[in-house]
């Protein structure tokens, strides 16, 4: 597996004096804009509700009856008073609920996620931070460590190695910040951040689920 090298930040900002490889199957390759527009669009469509709905011609109320006689009136024609033609009538063709779900295969989804990170190591935008874990949520701790990363105020994504429910917590008050399991951020999330700060731990679990080892195992299948 080939690899590039990137600084090791602490918490604090400073740094440690160790680098972490970073897999050039994920952050090195040539970004494919076109397989993060599928994956991008994918991810809005299953956002969508599909709960809107107008009411048609046989739900709205009022009575059936036919308004004048056909003929003789010198009107046009008409039907009842729950025509769509009518103020009060129901809707042509309106909205029905359904689900907004566009299908994308899983190697598609996996190059777009991998372009996404691309994009951002390639735009110096990657920071990766030793494993850190707060004992309780503290906001004021999660605000200290942007603002020694210099990235306060920046759309930000900090990504863990595993589930780190204090951290998550500490970061709900601050508007422009994000906190994922490395295994669960989308396309989405890594493209909507000026910044992604990933924790030390998180670049293994990184290269197994998108890096060259997760894509000879789904040749295998």
């Amino acid at each position: 597996m080939s690899s590039m090298k990137t600084k090791i930040l602490r918490p604090d900002g400073s740094e440690t004096g160790r680098s972490a490889e970073l897999d050039e199957t994920i952050f090195g390759i040539d970004p494919n804009d076109h397989a993060i527009w599928l994956d991008v669009r994918r991810i809005q469509a299953h956002a969508r509700q599909g709960t809107h709905k107008s009411k048609e011609r046989s739900e709205t109320a009022g009575s059936t009856r036919k308004l004048y006689r056909q003929k003789g009136t010198g009107n046009a024609r008409a039907g009842d008073a729950k025509s769509p033609l009518r103020r009060s009538g129901g809707t042509f063709f309106g909205p029905r609920p359904h689900e907004y779900r566009l299908k994308v295969n899983k190697k598609t989804r996996r190059l777009a996620r991998r372009s996404a990170f691309a994009h951002k190591a390639q735009a110096e935008a990657l920071r990766v931070v030793e494993n850190f874990e707060f004992e309780r949520p503290n906001t004021a701790r999660m605000r200290d460590m942007l603002k020694a990363f210099e990235v306060e105020g920046r759309s930000v994504l900090v990504l863990t190695g595993s589930n780190a429910p204090a951290v998550y917590q500490s970061s709900r008050n601050l508007s422009k910040v994000k906190v994922r399991a490395v295994g669960t951020a989308s396309t989405a999330d890594v493209l909507g951040a000026q910044v992604v700060i990933l924790q030390e731990g998180a670049l293994p679990e990184l290269s197994a689920a998108l890096g060259s080892a997760a894509t000879d195992s789904s040749k295998a299948q």
